[in-house]
């Protein structure tokens, strides 16, 4: 279990991470997060003591990271997948992270063999490709066989196998009872992976809920209406309480599921050609919850 309380990052006048409070429970995976600059990579860092916090307090099962006499057992961390010395091999690299923190040399193989590196493990790492990089970075978050893991980006440069292995792991994890907290960009993924969310914007909390509980409240489904009596349909569904809106030619209504719109319109006798519910991603209600927290917006590009 990780426990933040009260959490606190200033740099100078800049303040990267503003009283967070969040518990990160066993036995799930947990979604981190935020646009570029929320403070996720921060948060992480004071998690491993890598930076100190202004104020606040952050523990792993109950006591300070720092304060662990084999942190590789306690935390299994991927912050900087390439943080490796270029002239090491695979192994080699494992092999002194293993000596320094008790693990027998056995697991090395293991984690080489779970990450899918056994037939590189003795290249040297500075000839890696990226994705490459991230399988030695998971196996190195592996090696200790911790009850707590945290991946920063872990699918950043993997291919699509790589992808839902990555996925895969992460739901094993969970599923063994550790603490997984995973930060990611990929949406779409996130979707996929994870139980819960912490979602955070200029170093705060934002929301902390149930992956369901979060698209349901910061993004509406509706159901897409196509009809050739466009007025007509959408006088008689906002008589029957829905909320309707056109839109790109088409009603988006709300308040009525597709089979009782059905109904009603069958039954006054209008035509439909199109009733299909669209429901709400993930990405949907991140760009909604976050759209005021965004520190960097691009223009929308023009055609010539």
């Amino acid at each position: 279990m990780i426990e933040i309380r009260e959490l606190t990052k200033t740099f100078g006048e800049a303040t990267a991470v503003d009283g967070i409070t969040v518990t990160v429970h066993p036995g799930r995976v947990t979604g981190f997060l935020g646009p570029n600059g929320a403070g996720k990579s921060t948060t992480m860092r004071m998690i491993l003591g890598l930076d100190r916090p202004t104020a606040g307090a952050v523990t792993v099962n109950g006591h300070r990271y720092v304060d662990s006499p084999a942190p590789l057992r306690e935390v299994g961390a991927l912050l900087e997948a390439h943080a490796i010395h270029p002239g090491r091999s695979a192994r080699n690299h494992l092999r002194w992270l293993a000596a320094s923190n008790g693990i027998p040399s056995r697991r090395v193989d293991e984690v080489l063999d779970l990450v899918g590196m056994s037939a590189a493990a003795d290249r040297r790492a500075g000839r890696f490709s990226l994705g490459m990089g991230q399988r030695l970075g998971i196996a190195a978050a592996l090696l200790g066989d911790p009850p707590v893991v945290i991946l920063d980006e872990p699918a950043n440069g993997l291919d699509p196998e790589g992808i839902r292995w990555v996925r895969r792991l992460a739901r094993t994890l969970a599923d063994e009872g550790r603490t997984v907290f995973i930060s990611s960009h990929l949406m779409s993924e996130m979707a996929l992976m994870a139980d819960h969310l912490v979602v955070i914007g200029r170093g705060r909390v934002l929301a902390d809920s149930s992956m369901s509980q979060f698209i349901a409240d910061h993004a509406a489904s509706y159901v897409r209406v196509h009809t050739p009596q466009q007025p007509e349909v959408a006088s008689l569904l906002r008589q029957a309480g829905a909320g309707v809106a056109a839109e790109d030619g088409e009603l988006r209504v709300q308040g009525m599921d597709a089979a009782s719109i059905g109904e009603a319109v069958t039954g006054a006798g209008l035509i439909l050609h199109e009733l299909t519910p669209v429901r709400s991603s993930l990405e949907d209600a991140f760009m909604t919850l976050t759209a005021d927290s965004v520190e960097y917006h691009a223009q929308e590009a023009r055609a010539a």
